[in-house]
């Protein structure tokens, strides 16, 4: 069977912002409902390198997670404030992303998130061969920053960040070709990739076999996966523009789970984590059980 965790960052952003459930009710709620881990979003108001700045706060963060009985199945970086694609200057995107290793060899967190940054709409400032150089450029050298510390890279495709097209994926993996570098699949951004086109600039690029045919492109380079529904629409931004995929709690929209997560759970790992990702919706913290019981449920039939 899997392990079970949860996004950490469903109660602290979009509209929990204002009111974020602070990490120890998390927790202590995450426990009472069997989970068995809590994916760490790192960046205020939960843990992160910068409020935790020294290993006492972090063994003390450590033996908690122990108290709860609880581990971290791993870390979405705060790297948002950082450039990547506009401009041709690494150096400190790389010197975060190091931070950001450094805290989970220190909390015992094997994998680490990124993402590309910027918005597709950012190749209307750079052309797309310099934006390709200096994302796998960046992305290659940041794998070698984790592999130093004994850790993986999952890269995050999704609508809301650019090269979000399924034959973008296959190249930047390519390029990059790093045995610890590899894919996070979210299903809910697999269905907006690969079935709806979201957000892909010029003409759309989907495919006729969905997500299913979509995986098979990416088997051998799944890393890490996040299982939540879709209904083919984007999350919306502040001003009514779409954003990045609507995660919605299993069942509420319309992907049909069992041959996904029966063809994910081929895909060979190095940990056996799944992970609930419920980023934005507006009822995260009551939705928390639903999801629970529902991956249970698909745990029971393909996780083994």
């Amino acid at each position: 069977m899997k392990r079970i965790s949860i996004g950490s960052w469903a109660y602290t952003i979009g509209p929990y912002a204002s009111h974020p459930v602070d990490f120890d009710t998390v927790a202590t709620r995450l426990k009472e409902l069997g989970f068995d881990g809590v994916e760490l979003g790192g960046f205020p108001p939960h843990p992160n390198p910068d409020d935790f700045p020294d290993k006492g706060h972090r063994r003390e963060l450590v033996d908690k997670m122990k108290e709860w009985g609880l581990a971290f199945s791993g870390l979405a970086a705060n790297l948002w404030s950082q450039k990547l694609i506009n401009t041709d200057d690494p150096t400190p995107y790389l010197q975060e992303f190091e931070k950001n290793c450094k805290f989970c060899v220190d909390l015992g967190i094997h994998g680490i998130r990124v993402d590309t940054v910027q918005p597709p709409s950012i190749f209307e400032e750079v052309d797309y061969d310099t934006a390709f150089s200096r994302v796998t450029k960046t992305f290659y050298a940041a794998s070698n920053i984790a592999a130093d510390h004994g850790l993986y890279v999952a890269w995050e495709f999704e609508p809301g960040f650019a090269f979000n097209k399924p034959t973008d994926i296959v190249k930047i993996l390519e390029k990059v070709n790093r045995s610890n570098f590899g894919v996070m699949y979210d299903t809910s951004h697999g269905q907006m990739v690969a079935v709806v086109g979201a957000r892909q600039p010029g003409e759309k690029e989907t495919l006729p076999g969905g997500q299913l045919e979509l995986i098979e492109m990416l088997s051998g380079r799944i890393n890490h996966i996040h299982l939540i529904d879709s209904d083919n629409t984007c999350h919306k931004d502040e001003n009514g523009e779409d954003e990045t995929s609507m995660h919605l709690p299993f069942g509420a929209g319309l992907i049909d789970f069992d041959p996904i997560v029966e063809r994910l759970a081929q895909e060979s790992m190095s940990h056996d984590w799944w992970t609930i990702d419920l980023c934005f919706w507006p009822d995260a913290w009551d939705a928390t059980a639903v999801s629970k019981k529902a991956i249970d449920e698909l745990n029971t039939k393909y996780g083994d």
